[in-house]
């Protein structure tokens, strides 16, 4: 159950000045005048009504209270807000206690289902190598120039959101880059945040525990482009059917950009292995360190955003060269090992199909694909049975584990993977409950040039299991499997 903590967010009640009188209906006063001391903002969750909180947060110290409802018994001295929308509401004064960060930076949003991790980190290291002092939001770290910030959402919730974008202002903090979740966008979190930029990468199956249907998640992201003015810009990818619809009505310059044509820019990949392509950008080739259709897209995005922003095509190409990808994803682990192992965060269907696909293009023709994945407890159950039939597909062997079972039982988990698996690839699969056994099995099976494919975790350093946090890392595990002549 959620924790009193989680729904109380403590800030003075100075911060509400500014919310304007088109957000908030109706002001009631139990007193001439306010004191300073902690507002209470009572969010309606999806499980949780902080509404059922507002007496036991007036007990702990709050003296005001922001709310979307007049409870039933009023306190006196004790001053009550109603609002429209409290995540609005939360919004806004989190950025109005930091004095509006946001519109102190050049600040660029990347949305969609994949790359955008890859995208904002390879945003981070280009501008970095231009010398310029840069800001990254992402699922894997939080950076405030050379400061590092541990991550634990992709997105944070606003408070602390804006307190890093503070944060980044006062280290003179030019450009920052941000991974844009649709949870953050539902929830309200980048409300009245000041974008410069913001940029699609692509649209598929993810996050239908939350969002209920593909439209609602679809409409949720499209929202992020609805919300920009005249003065910001946005990119949309025209390779994606969902594409020009994310910048239908938006009041912002749209760009496109896409690897065929009838873009403002474009990409074709000229030749490609696991070390890098060779690529052609506006009649310019160059050598990247990434690889893959997937990856091609999102150094696109990286060169376009650049140029948005006013950054030399020269400057551009020369660092996009030595760009690495982000931990976790498509990551090659020793390469001193006769075999080749690669962990990625391929966790929704369309990631691991795009993975699974680089993979068998670029590996030697008689050498085998050996993949081992699962999928994450208390999420997108409908997602598992597509996730099956893709793994085993797109495989020579698959071995069924544990990724972060939480309170399922992880067998369960794994047997409705195996309902999506067609007949004809049934005895491709192989079923291991244990993460480390799984990788120790698809080890065993390998043999010398043979890819094996850890997906679903790519970064994450940890399993959960019930409430408990384990320590686990794929990367670690599988050159340790490997080394050991497994």
């Amino acid at each position: 159950m959620m924790q009193l903590k989680d729904i109380l967010y403590k800030v003075t009640i100075q911060s509400v000045i500014g919310i304007t009188s088109k957000n908030v209906n109706k002001i009631e006063y139990n007193s001439n005048k306010i004191e300073n001391g902690n507002l209470f903002v009572a969010i309606i969750g999806n499980t949780i009504d902080g509404h059922d909180f507002i007496s036991s947060a007036i007990k702990n110290g709050a003296s005001a209270i922001i709310c979307q409802k007049i409870p039933n018994e009023t306190v006196k001295d004790i001053t009550y807000i109603i609002v429209d929308d409290s995540r609005k509401a939360l919004a806004l004064i989190c950025s109005n206690f930091f004095n509006n960060p946001s519109a102190k930076l050049k600040l660029v949003g990347i949305t969609g289902t994949n790359g955008k991790t890859s995208c904002s980190t390879l945003l981070f290291q280009l501008f970095k190598k231009l010398n310029k002092k840069v800001g990254l939001i992402s699922t894997n770290v939080i950076m405030i120039d050379d400061n590092k910030i541990q991550s634990n959402q992709t997105t944070p919730e606003p408070l602390l959101l804006n307190d890093i974008l503070n944060k980044m202002v006062l280290n003179n903090v030019e450009y920052c880059f941000m991974e844009v979740s649709s949870h953050a966008i539902s929830q309200k979190r980048i409300y009245g945040l000041d974008f410069i930029l913001a940029a699609f990468t692509n649209l598929s199956q993810d996050h239908l525990d939350y969002h209920k249907s593909f439209k609602e998640y679809r409409d949720v992201k499209k929202e992020f482009f609805d919300s920009l003015n005249q003065s910001s810009f946005s990119l949309t990818n025209m390779d994606d059917k969902n594409g020009s619809f994310m910048t239908q009505n938006t009041k912002s310059k749209c760009f496109t950009y896409s690897l065929g044509s009838g873009s403002n820019f474009s990409l074709k990949i000229l030749e490609k292995d696991f070390n890098g392509m060779k690529v052609l950008i506006n009649n310019k080739e160059l050598w990247t360190k990434v690889t893959g259709k997937f990856n091609a897209y999102n150094i696109l995005l990286v060169y376009s955003v650049a140029k948005i922003l006013g950054i030399s095509e020269e400057l551009i190409l020369e660092c996009i060269s030595s760009l690495n990808s982000p931990e976790g994803r498509f990551e090659l682990v020793d390469k001193n090992i006769d075999k080749i192992g690669i962990v990625d965060y391929a966790h929704s269907p369309d990631s691991l199909k795009n993975v699974l696909l680089t993979i068998n293009e670029l590996k030697e023709r008689d050498k085998a694909t050996i993949t081992v994945i699962g999928c994450g407890g208390n999420r997108d159950k409908s997602k598992r049975p597509i996730m099956g039939k893709i793994a085993s597909s797109l495989s020579d062997i698959v071995i069924f584990t544990s990724d972060n079972p939480r309170n399922e039982n992880p067998k369960d988990i794994i047997n409705q993977m195996i309902k999506g698996v067609d007949v004809k690839n049934i005895n491709k699969v192989e079923s291991e409950i244990n993460r480390e056994e799984a990788i120790k099995i698809a080890c065993l099976r390998a043999n010398s040039k043979d890819v094996i494919l850890v997906a679903g975790k790519g970064h994450e350093k940890y399993q959960i299991n019930g409430n408990e946090k384990i320590e686990f890392d794929d990367k670690k595990v599988l050159i340790k499997l490997l080394k050991n002549n497994y």
